[in-house]
């Protein structure tokens, strides 16, 4: 049976036509019926002129109204159309991240809208931020342990966009009985417990820029600031570091990083500092504190696009309070998770406050998320994540 076809207002084709894979509430014709259409059931889209762009997943309550699933607007999104979906995005990382630690669904670049999975070893822990994902987990969750050796699953659907698909804020297990776990990265190894902490429980998006920190580190005095669990600290004490001190607002990340610190047998070479990272960072200056490898990767400061202003004001003075720290012929690492804080605008930023702390500097290196974050090409928003690492004199 075909799916429900909706229109697309006159006119209102050209994103779906240059490739976006979606399209928004005033661009289409809803009438009172559609608003009562269940959440994240697939329809047909059509545009005015006949054009047909295949099978997407509609929310009627959400700004974002419907996202693409197939081309084929006679898909079936069934147990098998899931099963291929996620064996693709399992045959593609074995290409490209070989192992059994890293994000191994990212979203519609995948093909499979709002969801995300990360997978570290024998668990795997899921996001569904669609109300088409969220229907589709019983699937999803069958491909998983078809396709891989999994002792557990994790539901980790608590995330701000939920909220925007009005879906439920849930953490469980759909499989197995006991999620904890290790990650592990360039044999460095961090406990994780999916059910809590941040996120999916770690942040593999970093890892080739922990890798180019990590190639600078030996013998190095480093400061991870916004450290969460300390992953860029402990990479470099674990390639030489002399001395790391991590920073952040939450005590239990600081614990949880001394906890892998010990694990890792370098927790002689780790200190902690639980703070305002912007308020430790002056204090620091003040003492005249000085570091060979500075790292600031700090939570989104602009979430939305109303935060921008705001959020670019904030990586200006986090890069004006971090360059002082940076001993001549040292390095600073700055990055930004915030889609509205794209490349350029963010460069200008960290340059204006460099110009203002008097630091020279030149880009050694601009970084993006690993391979297993692909960029789907006409979503630029699925392109957050940006870094510079900087030599300063």
């Amino acid at each position: 049976m075909p799916h429900p076809l909706l229109r697309l207002l006159p006119r209102q084709d050209r994103r779906l036509k240059a490739g976006h894979p979606w399209a928004f509430s005033n661009e289409i014709a809803t009438t009172p019926e559609h608003r009562t259409w269940p959440a994240g059931a697939p329809v047909r889209i059509e545009g005015d002129g006949g054009w047909r762009y295949g099978t997407f997943m509609f929310n009627p309550h959400s700004l974002i109204a419907v996202r693409l699933l197939d081309r084929n607007p006679d898909a079936a999104i069934d147990a098998g159309w899931v099963r291929a979906r996620i064996a693709d995005a399992v045959a593609y990382r074995a290409r490209v991240v070989p192992g059994t630690q890293h994000r191994l669904v990212h979203a519609e670049a995948d093909r499979l809208p709002g969801l995300i999975v990360d997978r570290f070893g024998d668990v795997a822990v899921i996001q569904a931020n669609t109300a088409g994902m969220d229907r589709l987990l019983p699937e999803i969750t069958a491909a998983l342990l078809d396709l891989l050796p999994l002792r557990a699953i994790v539901a980790r659907n608590d995330s701000a966009a939920r909220l925007q698909e009005r879906l439920p804020q849930e953490v469980g297990l759909l499989h197995g009985t006991d999620a904890e776990t290790m990650a592990e990265e360039a044999s460095v190894r961090f406990p994780v417990n999916p059910t809590s902490g941040q996120k999916t429980g770690f942040f593999f998006d970093q890892k080739p820029n922990r890798d180019q920190v990590a190639s600078l580190a030996a013998g190095a005095r480093v400061l991870d600031v916004f450290c969460h669990t300390g992953a860029f600290g402990l990479r470099a004490a674990a390639a030489g570091a002399d001395a790391v001190t991590l920073v952040d607002s939450s005590q239990p990340a600081l614990d949880q990083a001394l906890e892998a610190a010990a694990a890792n047998g370098m927790r002689d070479r780790v200190s902690i500092q639980r703070g305002d990272a912007f308020d430790v960072m002056a204090a620091l200056a003040a003492n005249n504190e000085r570091f060979d490898i500075v790292v600031c990767d700090p939570p989104a400061f602009a979430k939305s696009r109303k935060d921008q202003e705001a959020g670019l004001r904030a990586y200006h003075r986090m890069t004006r309070l971090a360059a002082p720290l940076v001993r001549s012929g040292g390095f600073l690492f700055v990055a930004s998770c915030s889609h509205h804080a794209p490349l350029d605008l963010f460069t200008a930023q960290v340059t204006s406050a460099l110009l203002k702390a008097r630091r020279d500097a030149r880009i050694v290196h601009t970084g993006a998320a690993g391979p297993d974050h692909p960029v789907h090409p006409a979503l630029p928003e699925s392109a957050y994540l940006k870094s510079l690492l900087l030599n300063l004199s």
